[in-house]
């Protein structure tokens, strides 16, 4: 039966995308401004975890929320899943997320991430891409708007120990920003060893935010160890 949900909601998907391309044309004779661009993805993402809420009987209990800082920050979290890349454009308006050149393959999504837009990174370009993250970060957050990376790089199975990649170190050097930890624990129902999505409730839990002026080494191991902590303790519950 969980088979069958879940791919009944890949048709779901499938569908609810494909409706926003009236959407976008619309958008895009109106000359795609940017804040009408953000709230059709929020309606898109919304639409999705509705999806996955009545079809395949996934949601979601959000925790710490008083930890959330009032100002734009960079927000960190852990990648188990698909699910956070399209969740936190509903948890967070308006959110400046650091992605992947390659996910701009993938129809209608790819037009949203470039008119929103987000920080797009050629992960092959090296220096290049990490000042083009630092300066498209910085023109963010001077709009007002919270910056958010994956710093392990790309989804992990839900039993691999955090690990950051050296971009996020240099990126909370330059910002001189509050950083607001997130943990997830959404692998254990739409992850990348799993083939078959579950019901059940993702943990999103907003931990102790950590100041600026840390030394780059001294930030990035007490961000991974309060990740790691997490995780640990988040167990999943399932439907």
């Amino acid at each position: 039966m969980q088979f069958l949900r879940s791919k009944l909601f890949d048709l779901y998907l499938a569908v609810w995308t494909g409706l926003f391309a009236p959407v976008l044309a619309v958008l895009w004779l109106c000359g795609s401004p940017e804040r009408s661009v953000r709230l059709a993805s929020r309606l898109w993402a919304r639409g999705i975890l509705a999806g996955l809420k009545w079809i395949v009987g996934l949601t979601y209990a959000e925790r710490g929320l008083h930890n959330i800082p009032d100002e734009p920050c960079l927000i960190i979290a852990n990648h188990q899943s698909t699910w956070e890349t399209l969740a936190f454009l509903a948890l967070f308006p308006d959110v400046a997320i650091v992605a992947k050149q390659e996910l701009l393959t993938i129809p209608v999504f790819s037009w949203f991430l470039r008119k929103s837009p987000m920080i797009l990174i050629d992960r092959e370009s090296g220096s290049k891409a990490v000042r083009k993250m630092v300066d498209e970060s910085r023109a963010a957050l001077a709009q007002g708007r919270s910056v958010l990376i994956f710093p392990e790089g790309t989804r992990k199975s839900v039993s691999e120990p955090i690990a950051f990649k050296r971009g996020v170190e240099l990126l909370y050097t330059k910002l001189d920003r509050v950083v607001l930890p997130v943990a997830l624990n959404s692998g254990h129902f739409w992850g990348v060893d799993r083939s078959v999505k579950r019901g059940g409730t993702i943990s999103v839990s907003y931990l102790d935010p950590i100041q600026p002026g840390l030394p780059g080494d001294e930030f990035t191991r007490r961000a991974e160890q309060l990740l790691e902590a997490e995780r640990q303790h988040s167990w999943p519950q399932a439907a």
